[in-house]
């Protein structure tokens, strides 16, 4: 039987940790290593009462044992923890490298998909659905599909988002490149954050796992959105120092950029502006995803695997 794992490092509230875990375990997970990134106490003890959850507090003697101080970068963070799991994970087949907002689907159970891999093969990428947000703020139930690279891809981009499709990589705000499965037993071997490498080189061939998908609640509200802008602005998602979508030369902007420009010539309403073209679920963009067959309805209620896996657990 093919066992799979994840590995994530995270800092959110408790709820949000145990509902993770708790989706992960139903999916057929054998073994979560979860890093809190911050003392969450009511987490680390849920987490550490379940058999299948291995949990560490990633306080400051964690990092001093590891690396002789904490690393400042998020990211650092997170692929150094994913490396340290990887080293753990002799009882697994596979191990996965995810954040705390991003659930993987699977009409077939997902260590099924994994064994009919070859054996050659060292990796296995799922792709992203990104979350639209419903406008009572509820939990996302619409999410837009990855566009495969290819000539249409720029023009089906800038159909689905007239205004603000030049600066979105394959019409999304977060990331594209989905998340890696990395097949275990490998010496030498460094997890980060889309891909895994084995001394400095990226893993290969690739296997592209078609069948499952890694709903990602990059956002999930306007509210949610305003709140981590700033933090992604400066160090995440949209900071300075990433690619944009289309070429400078060709007149391309940096999401970084774009959101200094709409700050700088429209303030908060041109930030609002792009949130609802983009990231909003509306009935206008449905349409236009569904006519593109880039339209994904996924069922994201946590609550019965959550009560399920931790019956005790209240925050």
């Amino acid at each position: 039987m093919t066992r799979w794992g994840l590995v994530a490092t995270i800092k959110a509230p408790a709820r949000d940790v145990v509902s993770f875990a708790a989706w992960h375990i139903e999916a057929g997970a054998d073994r979560l290593f979860i890093y809190l990134d911050d003392e969450n106490e009511d987490a680390r003890r849920a987490l550490a009462a379940h058999p299948k959850c291995d949990v560490v507090v990633c306080d400051d003697a964690w990092w001093v044992e590891q690396t002789g101080k904490p690393p400042v970068r998020h990211q650092v963070r997170q692929s150094r923890n994913a490396s340290h799991a990887y080293a753990r994970a002799y009882d697994l087949d596979w191990l996965i490298h995810m954040d705390v907002d991003e659930f993987i689907i699977s009409a077939q159970p997902v260590g099924e998909l994994l064994s009919q891999i070859p054996s050659g093969t060292r990796t296995a990428r799922i792709r992203p659905d990104e979350a639209l947000c419903p406008p009572d703020g509820g939990t996302p139930a619409a999410f837009k599909a990855f566009i495969p690279n290819g000539p249409d891809r720029r023009g089906i981009v800038g159909q689905l988002y007239p205004t603000f499709g030049p600066y979105l990589k394959g019409g999304f705000v977060s990331h594209a490149a989905g998340k890696v499965f990395t097949r275990t037993g490998h010496p030498d071997v460094a997890l980060r954050i889309h891909n895994s490498f084995c001394n400095g080189i990226v893993f290969s061939p690739e296997h592209s796992l078609d069948e499952a998908h890694l709903a990602h609640l990059h956002t999930t509200s306007w509210d949610h959105w305003r709140q981590m802008f700033r933090f992604r602005h400066d160090r995440g998602s949209y900071r300075a120092d990433l690619a944009p979508a289309t070429p400078a030369e060709q007149g391309g902007m940096t999401l970084h950029d774009l959101f200094d420009f709409l700050l700088e010539t429209q303030g908060e309403a041109g930030l609002r502006t792009f949130f609802d073209e983009v990231c909003a679920d509306t009935p206008a963009l449905r349409r236009r995803l569904q006519a593109r067959g880039l339209l994904r309805l996924h069922d994201l209620e946590t609550e019965a695997a959550k009560n399920l896996h931790f019956p005790g657990f209240s925050s």
